[in-house]
């Protein structure tokens, strides 16, 4: 039994061994770019030009609804409740369009992702050159929790997991 532990750790260990890995920190390679740093000054501008005109919207209906408390002894329970209504409204507008622009898939993750996705791509392509150069069949990204960057995708088993769980184009 011994015997075939130590076989299998000794062709493990070979196999390991023709495996080259490397890491970069994209981080760092970004805030080296001058294209990034412009993009991220733009999309700064255009974070606080949304903001100032959120805040400028919530501080109008805020003053609205004060007139509308000191209002209130004034008008029938009719003028009120319209009144309240309209506002009750323009809040409920006021919060989709912020939901707008800084939701998920709002206009700022929006334009994030079309200023910031050219660059990393320039960084993958520089990536997979400089693994395909040095024979690395792995890269992983030290910035963040580790990321594949690039694998050769000779080690690329997706089609047989998608084969063992009956996803291939014949089964469907």
């Amino acid at each position: 039994m011994s015997k075939i532990l130590f076989i299998i750790f000794i062709f493990l260990s070979n196999s390991l061994a023709a495996q080259k890995f490397g890491y970069v920190n994209s981080e760092f390679i970004l805030t080296n770019m001058k294209e990034y740093k412009s993009a991220m000054g733009e999309i700064e501008n255009l974070s606080k030009a949304w903001e100032k005109e959120i805040s400028d919207m919530y501080i109008d209906i805020e003053k609205r609804e004060i007139e509308l408390k000191t209002e209130e002894i004034l008008l029938t329970k009719e003028m009120y409740e319209d009144k309240r209504e309209t506002l009750d409204e323009e809040w409920k507008k006021i919060r989709e369009y912020q939901n707008k622009v800084f939701g998920f898939e709002g206009l700022y993750f929006l334009k994030k992702k079309e200023l910031i996705q050219p660059i990393q791509d320039i960084i993958f392509e520089s990536v997979e050159k400089v693994a395909k150069k040095n024979r690395l069949q792995i890269i992983f990204d030290k910035s963040s929790e580790p990321v594949l960057l690039y694998t050769n995708p000779i080690h690329d088993y997706t089609d047989y997991v998608l084969e063992d769980l009956g996803l291939t184009k014949k089964n469907n």
